[in-house]
């Protein structure tokens, strides 16, 4: 059997990188991430050694995607007779392993967490329980400085391993449901103190605050860049004895909040010291009151054989609210003179309540349909926008074109407000040049109401040029109202989210993509328009479930 280890970069979860040189000042510093330390099983010599995997990711926090080649390398030489390392059979990335080192190479870095390589460790025969060697990635790109990353690798120690819990997958806003905690060591030794790890998604939080946890602060409720997702970390004393079970003394409770919709949380156990250090301010309340957990019969928790299932140290659950999303497109009237430029702010308003996360397929929440009035000509556009002929159809040149399709991220905040600011020359005055803005699921030919939009009749809205009265700005008739197709690879229902009967359907939802035990990231190239940090594992892992 194998068990991952993952980091949860997606909500800002990462290990501390090495010192490393000093950058110039234009030169962005990217932080590779990997498990502060792991522990292996073992090797009796009897049968296939059990496997364990560490994940390497990279953060980029410039706020822009790096587009030069960076290589990444990891020195094995001091694992030789200590740590066989291996490939998994499922990896997909540009890496080569030989028996000196592991090198990958990634064509761009795409903002926030991006997964480098996944590897599968094991203990060599005859290795020595107790030995300890350290497993180091180190970058290097033209234009960049990475901090590099490095996991303690030893043969025996703890294996904590975290019970799944019967949660509720279908709610309401404002609901709540208990959250009980059980885990367990597994391993060959005691560790002394441990780290509970629970995060949330921007619709889902904890009740309780403990004077032993700490708690991430949430953005901006309009543009929850935290990838939407919420951090508890709280730190248990004591000895938590190899072969014991340990529960929260209270359980734990988790409320739907009124923006609440296609949410997702991850919970996990650490030892303490060996959780993944966080770059994200968090804050500890004064209650007066302490997280406690105690220790009951093994027999007692109905766990599986200790076999380092590949879900052990970290269990997820999804969760779908019953709620819905009012996408508002936004009317513009501009006025102008032939051979004048004017400036134009596109979009749509969300009216809430909900807000809008396709956490797992990191697919566009939206798409808004621009189309342009005669007389004029886009000069300029922005970069989440593409020109298109006045079908829908492909078009190489971006300016000029008469037709624009702007995508937004695999997140809308409950009260955001998407904007896609334009210049266009008039070319020529033509009273009540009258074009429209729409906004919905993006279609081959533009865009198709949301089932989770309760009013379609303002997704749409009109983009007019020297109205004849002076400014008002008319209003077209409602788009029409087909039955929504959810988008492409948006078809997988999560596992933990069953069909939500009257519920408006999630078109790009948490769709299960296949991954392990890590939390959640941005990781493949397909999700190079996410924009938040937030999906690392629910993204990886519908292979493994499917």
């Amino acid at each position: 059997m194998r068990k991952r280890i993952s980091l949860l970069a997606a909500a800002g979860l990462v290990t501390v990188g090495l010192a490393t040189t000093p950058a110039n000042a234009a030169d962005p510093v990217f932080t590779i991430t990997s498990p502060s330390a792991v522990g292996l099983r073992p090797n009796a010599g009897g049968g296939a050694p059990e496997k364990t995997s560490v994940e390497f990711r990279v953060e980029n926090e410039t706020g822009n995607v790096f587009d030069r080649q960076s290589t990444f390398t990891i020195d094995l030489s001091a694992l030789k007779g200590v740590v066989d390392v291996a490939f998994p059979e499922d990896r997909a990335n540009d890496c080569t392993l030989t028996a000196a080192a592991v090198t990958c190479r990634d064509w761009a870095l795409w903002t926030h967490s991006s997964g480098v390589v996944t590897l599968d460790l094991s203990a060599a025969k005859g290795s020595k329980v107790g030995t300890v060697v350290d497993l180091t990635m180190t970058g290097k790109a033209e234009g960049a400085t990475f901090k590099a990353a490095t996991t303690k690798v030893k043969v025996g120690g703890p294996d904590l391993v975290m019970e799944p819990a019967a949660l509720k997958a279908k709610l309401v806003p404002g609901e709540t449901q208990p959250l009980p905690i059980v885990f367990g060591n597994e391993g060959t030794e005691s560790v002394n103190g441990v780290a509970l790890e629970m995060n949330t998604t921007h619709g889902i939080g904890l009740v309780e605050k403990y004077d032993n946890c700490s708690y991430s602060e949430d953005g901006d409720p309009g543009q929850p860049w935290n990838a939407g997702w919420g951090s508890t970390v709280c730190l248990l004393d004591g000895e938590f004895k190899a072969g014991a079970v340990y529960e929260t003394v209270e359980a734990l409770t988790l409320k739907a909040a009124p923006h609440a919709f296609i949410d997702g949380m991850t919970y996990s156990v650490h030892a303490a010291g060996d959780q993944p250090k966080t770059t994200r301010k968090l804050g500890k309340p004064s209650t007066g009151k302490k997280l406690k957990v105690t220790e009951r019969a093994a027999k007692a928790a109905g766990r599986q054989a200790a076999d380092l299932d590949p879900w052990n140290n970290q269990q997820e659950f999804d969760f779908q609210t019953k709620n819905t999303a009012d996408f508002v497109a936004r009317a513009v009237s501009l006025k102008g003179k032939a051979g004048e430029t004017v400036k134009a702010d596109f979009g749509f308003d969300n009216k809430g309540p909900a807000w809008v996360a396709y956490l797992r397929s990191g697919e566009d929440v939206a798409r808004t349909d621009i189309v342009i009035p005669q007389g004029a000509t886009v000069t300029k556009a922005p970069k989440q926008c593409t020109g298109v002929n006045a079908d829908g159809s492909y078009r190489e040149q971006f300016l000029g074109a008469p037709r624009y399709f702007c995508a937004t991220t695999h997140i809308v905040g409950e009260t955001e407000k998407a904007s896609y600011p334009f210049e266009l020359k008039i070319d020529k005055v033509v009273a009540d040049a009258t074009g429209s803005v729409s906004v919905g699921q993006w279609s081959d030919k533009g865009t198709l109401p949301q089932d989770w939009d309760p009013n379609h009749a303002n997704n749409k809205a009109a983009f007019v040029i020297n109205a004849k009265d002076g400014g008002t700005t008319p209003t077209p008739g409602p788009t029409a109202t087909p039955t929504a197709t959810p988008p492409p690879g948006a078809t997988v229902t999560p596992s933990a989210t069953p069909s939500t009967g009257n519920t408006p359907k999630p078109s790009g939802g948490l769709a299960s993509t296949g991954s392990t035990a890590g939390p959640i990231a941005i990781g493949a190239a397909a999700l190079v328009a996410a924009g938040g940090a937030l999906f690392v594992l629910f993204r990886r892992r519908a292979a493994g479930r499917a």
